[in-house]
């Protein structure tokens, strides 16, 4: 199956399968019925302090990818990882984000991470 990024103000497609938000904060101006949100599995996000440290340009994305691939070393993060992947087994799965450009974005090292190309 696969699994593919799409940012979150994007109108819900059938194809979606199952919608995970992969953002810390619930994005401004859109209503939960509105973003047909399955899951939210909060530990897969980037902590507030690199989310901060990238957003303020004061690195590259590698550097962000790699920090952010450390922070999901931890077990609760793996753990969920692992509950991500097993959706993927299941049906499509769509990842989403408010990132401008999600293909710099931690929602993209999650699709490698999972192991599957984004659709």
């Amino acid at each position: 199956m696969s699994v593919r990024v799409r940012r979150v103000y994007e109108s819900p497609e059938p194809e979606d399968g199952v919608r995970v938000l992969v953002d810390r904060l619930w994005p401004r101006g859109l209503s939960k019925d509105a973003a047909r949100v399955d899951e939210w599995p909060k530990a897969l996000t980037p902590s507030t302090e690199l989310r901060r440290w990238y957003h303020a340009g004061e690195g590259s994305y590698e550097e962000f990818a790699r920090r952010y691939e450390a922070e999901l070393a931890t077990p609760e993060a793996t753990e969920l990882l692992d509950h991500v992947r097993e959706l993927t087994d299941k049906g499509p799965v769509t990842l989403l984000t408010s990132a401008k450009t999600p293909e710099e974005s931690h929602a993209a090292v999650l699709v490698r991470l999972l192991g599957r190309d984004a659709g």
